[in-house]
């Protein structure tokens, strides 16, 4: 096996289910200080975090990662058990094999291969790997940043192995994101007997003409790098079970992925006007998930583009579609950042799976975009 196969088994062995660690990042550790890297272990609450660098100037070139999993599922609809990797058929299976521990045993091998043909480069090399990317988010890198930037430590460029692929290894890179803005409404009516009408108000009648306004507005046209903005309601809760009894409230949950042509606050503004203009009681509570970032031409991107086509002899595509990102933390502070990673068609899945011979090419895509960035 190669030395990225064998690491990506070991770490899949390990059932880091969000945020439990299980050791995977003590493992990482161990192969860092081994090449010279410094060693910090940040634990807040319940999440485990390392930050580990290798040398003292700019620029810093940062791979970032997580070391947590979403829970499996009922195992028994697994073809193998989900912490016993297997290989069948030129595919590694194992939960977290895609997303992401594939590519944090790639980003381990790409360096220990760089080291040791440049023992002395530029800047420096660092790795922020977390445990809490697939649960809260609160406790894993955000909390490394504000720790990194109450020290005035900076990340000047930033590779996040985040699943980017779709039909090939490093056909699509991720090199921005949308913005995500969660809202919590509840709209107040009164509850009653259903034959008797004239004596409650129901509050999912009230709903209904406010979130189809909600669901029918154009919010932008996004642009040339956001497509535009979505509104979507994801929970719609309302009743007390009898067929007899009209509800007191209906409860809302939403969500806008936006674009850079609109703040969450205006997104927000625009939410609590339709709401006035339908004369409706209610609470609404927001949660800002991160707004929206793209990291443009530049050192990075052109070093990741070239990296690419030497090694696969294609042309990768620039994207900012999908979900959110730890990408989102870290971009704020002004480092150039980007997602590279395998395929993601199964991740989150049952049998979720990456092809072994695509996790040795990530790997030498990300050696040359050490060489690219830190030998010039």
């Amino acid at each position: 096996m190669s030395a990225t196969l064998d690491l990506t088994i070991d770490l899949i062995s390990r059932p880091s289910v969000t945020p439990d660690d299980k050791g995977c990042q003590q493992l990482l550790a161990d192969r860092l200080s081994a090449i010279g890297f410094t060693i910090e272990h940040l634990r807040f609450g319940d999440t485990d975090n390392i930050w580990a660098r290798k040398g003292l100037n700019s620029p810093v070139l940062a791979f970032a990662g997580h070391t947590d999993v979403v829970p499996t599922g009922p195992v028994e609809n697994w073809s193998s058990d989900p912490f016993k990797p297997e290989i069948r058929d030129g595919l590694l299976y194992g939960r977290g094999a895609a997303d992401m521990k594939g590519s944090i045993a790639a980003f381990v091998t790409a360096c220990e291969r760089f080291v040791a043909t440049h023992p002395i480069h530029t800047g420096s090399i660092a790795f922020l790997i977390t445990s809490d990317e697939e649960g809260s988010a609160t406790d894993g890198t955000v909390k490394v940043i504000e720790t990194l930037e109450s020290r005035g430590e900076k990340i000047d460029w930033c590779i996040v192995g985040e699943p980017s692929s779709t039909d090939k290894v490093g056909d699509v890179v991720k090199n921005g994101r949308r913005g995500s803005l969660n809202g919590r409404l509840t709209i107040k009516g009164k509850q009653g007997h259903i034959a008797y009408p004239h004596l409650a108000n129901n509050p999912i009648h009230l709903a209904v003409p406010a979130l189809t306004e909600l669901c029918a507005i154009e919010w932008d046209q996004g642009n040339a790098d956001f497509p535009p903005t979505s509104f979507q309601i994801s929970n719609l809760n309302s009743g007390t079970g009898a067929t007899n009894v009209i509800p007191a409230t209906t409860e809302v949950v939403f969500n806008f992925r936006y674009s850079t042509e609109v703040t969450h606050e205006q997104l927000q503004a625009g939410v609590i006007a339709i709401l006035d203009k339908h004369s409706l009681k209610y609470d609404v509570s927001w949660e800002l998930s991160g707004k929206p970032f793209r990291t443009a031409s530049g050192a990075l991107v052109d070093a990741v583009r070239v990296a690419i086509a030497n090694v696969t002899g294609y042309q990768t595509e620039l994207s900012t579609s999908g979900g959110t990102s730890d990408g989102r933390f870290i971009a704020p502070t002004g480092a150039q950042v980007i997602e590279l990673g395998p395929l993601n068609a199964t991740i989150h899945q049952v049998d979720e799976c990456v092809s072994v011979v695509d996790l040795d090419l990530l790997s030498i895509i990300y050696q040359q975009i050490l060489v690219e960035l830190l030998t010039n």
